[in-house]
């Protein structure tokens, strides 16, 4: 079928644009084995709902809905906004159904064989409809037109609403973007060409595999659904991951500290020590050794130290911020003067790793306490006005849900924190794998990076409590009001040489964010901006040639003005932080064995790490 002309087979159907051959694959061949497998694909739904309901039936689950309450308060003050006044009502609704009878006219246009245009705020590159029925099928088509059109009216009916608070409209574009994400097409069988034509062609075989997985996943997380986005089956922590050869030379309630082995004749002078996020595992810095950065430092002659720190249980539930600084950061250095003879040491601290690293060195400042000599902070924010999505999580309600939560059992599962992260970007993390996983019945490819992010841990109630508050909600690093140790602590008065990275396409600590914060330390801050986000703009190896970075001035005024005037180099970051910190301490001295006078407790990378939730 090509512009107006049709053949005979074409025309004998009664519509002129449309090809009888083109529904052939979402014809049911073989309707017995259809039957079969849907009665397979039952049965393992209601192995899937027994295992769902077995934990609340016996009182070690309970539901809560507190999520879905809020989404329903807060999306009630947009509707309130709309509803209030019929004329704005007739406006929203009329702007709707215009849109759908521009699509239905559309459609009549393509069965009828003519080529048509759809408007250009229709055409967009999504991964979700790359299936070409989606533009080829009439019937397909406008399903996807009218799913754009929808999500999009709603998404413009929270911006043009009046009368929203900043916070409030945060989280209803928020709520919004989660309904149609879920609601998407793509996510059903008969409105997703692929899934259709995959499900005809098998005689729902997929079904009957895809509801034995969501079987198996949600009795692997007793209760609730373990989404598998990787093969774990294929990892092994110490074996094919966190690999890096080294010692864990000391441990506290909070933490072991790992000391890797030298792989250089000499080595920088200060050693170098790493505080990653406790809301992950610290291996994502060291995922295997062609991804490490762990890896790649102690190639460079650092003397690296990597904080592990404990996957909490109830018994952690009171360590809070200041037993995280004293059994955790200060703890760490004592363990390297001990191990290496060295006072001083170059810091790196990433995400909210990052953020506890910062609110030490100002404790460290009114203490004067001057041992760690530079910072090097990965996507962290000290300044949370910008902090993007998850502040949707971070209001007094919901705070003190959590903690009423967190209080009846010391933590907060590490489920919630995957669950809340992986909403930030539903339809790359979440519906992809509930698509491939339950609906065709695929097993995921096996993949680092997933595996670790499925590696979730738990927080400790009085921790967790703390950032949420301090942080998120009333932003008191910033503003020089956070208490540590019975002391206001303020990074004015940070005066160390910091590097502060962040990441273009950052949605956990946005560019935006960490770029204000830059600007809240005493001393001279050396901001670079990486492409893209999170994680792969920070595990960026230089043989790799991937993305590129940026460099300028100082971070004054606003990342807009700054980014025009900066320069970009193409490929990783990782060289121009090296060349940094030699141009502050390039001396060197014979490599270290690990532990130096310590015995080790354990080969790396440690007992802690391999606690899973």
């Amino acid at each position: 079928m090509t512009g107006d002309k049709v053949d005979d087979t074409t025309s004998k159907s009664g519509f002129a644009g449309f090809d009888p051959k083109s529904v052939e694959p979402y014809i049911v061949k073989d309707p017995e084995s259809l039957a079969i497998n849907l009665a397979r694909a039952a049965e393992h739904m209601g192995k899937a709902a027994s295992a769902w309901l077995a934990p609340r039936e016996t009182g070690h689950r309970a539901e809560t809905y507190e999520p879905v309450s809020d989404m329903v308060k807060t999306l009630s003050k947009v509707t309130e906004y709309w509803l209030s006044d019929p004329r704005r009502t007739l406006e929203a609704q009329t702007n709707l159904m215009g849109s759908f009878f521009g699509i239905w006219s559309r459609t009549i246009q393509q069965m009828a064989g003519d080529s048509v245009a759809e408007p250009e705020a229709i055409q967009r590159e999504d991964k979700r409809f790359a299936d070409e029925d989606w533009v080829k099928n009439p019937f397909f088509a406008f399903i996807r037109q009218a799913y754009f059109v929808t999500s999009d009216w709603a998404e413009r009916m929270v911006e043009d609403a009046d009368g929203l608070d900043d916070h409030t409209r945060l989280k209803a574009a928020f709520y919004i973007r989660q309904i149609s994400s879920a609601l998407s097409p793509s996510n059903f069988i008969t409105t997703n060409p692929q899934l259709y034509r995959e499900t005809v062609a098998s005689s729902g075989a997929n079904l009957a595999k895809g509801m034995q997985m969501l079987a198996e996943d949600i009795a692997a997380g007793r209760g609730e659904l373990r989404l598998r986005q990787t093969d774990t089956s294929k990892f092994a922590i110490g074996e094919n991951i966190a690999i890096t050869p080294g010692k864990v030379i000391a441990q506290s309630d909070v933490c072991q500290v790992i000391q890797y082995e030298a792989s250089t004749e000499t080595v920088l002078k200060r050693p170098l020590l790493i505080v990653p996020p406790w809301i992950n595992k610290f291996y994502v810095l060291d995922l295997n050794p062609q991804k490490s950065f762990i890896k790649w430092a102690v190639d460079q002659g650092h003397t690296v130290f990597v904080i592990s720190w404990v996957n909490p249980d109830e018994r952690h539930a009171r360590k809070d911020w200041e037993a995280y600084v004293r059994e955790g950061i200060d703890f760490a250095l004592d363990t390297v003067e001990t191990a290496t003879g060295e006072r001083e040491v170059n810091a790196v601290g990433y995400c909210v790793g990052g953020t506890l690293l910062a609110a030490t060195l100002a404790l460290h400042a009114a203490e004067r306490d001057n041992r760690i000599r530079s910072a090097t902070l990965f996507t962290t924010q000290v300044d949370f006005t910008y902090a993007g999505d998850l502040k949707v999580f971070a209001d007094e309600d919901q705070i003190r849900q959590v903690e009423a939560k967190m209080n009846t059992i010391g933590y907060l599962e590490g489920s919630k924190m995957a669950t809340a992260f992986n909403m930030l970007r539903a339809s790359e993390l979440i519906w992809p794998y509930f698509v491939n996983n339950y609906l065709k019945g695929q097993e995921p490819m096996p993949f680092d990076l997933l595996y670790w992010n499925s590696d979730s841990t738990r927080m400790p109630a009085a921790n967790h409590s703390f950032y949420l508050r301090n942080c998120y909600l009333e932003n008191k690093l910033a503003k020089g009001e956070m208490v540590l140790a019975g002391k206001q602590v303020s990074l004015g008065d940070v005066t160390i040489p910091i590097y502060n990275l962040a990441t273009k396409e950052d949605h956990i600590a946005p560019a935006k964010s960490v770029f204000l914060g830059s600007q809240l330390f005493g001393g001279k801050v050396t901001f670079v901006l990486s492409g893209s986000g999170h994680i792969a703009g920070v595990v960026n190896p230089p043989d790799k040639n991937k993305y590129q970075f940026w460099t300028g001035g100082p971070a004054k005024g606003e990342l807009e003005a700054w980014f025009d005037k900066a320069k970009e180099t193409p490929g990783s970051w990782w060289p121009h932080w090296q060349h940094w910190i030699e141009q502050l301490d390039d001396r060197r001295v014979s490599a270290r064995k690990a532990g130096g006078p310590l015995n080790a407790i354990e080969d790396a990378p440690g007992s802690y790490v391999r606690d899973r939730a």
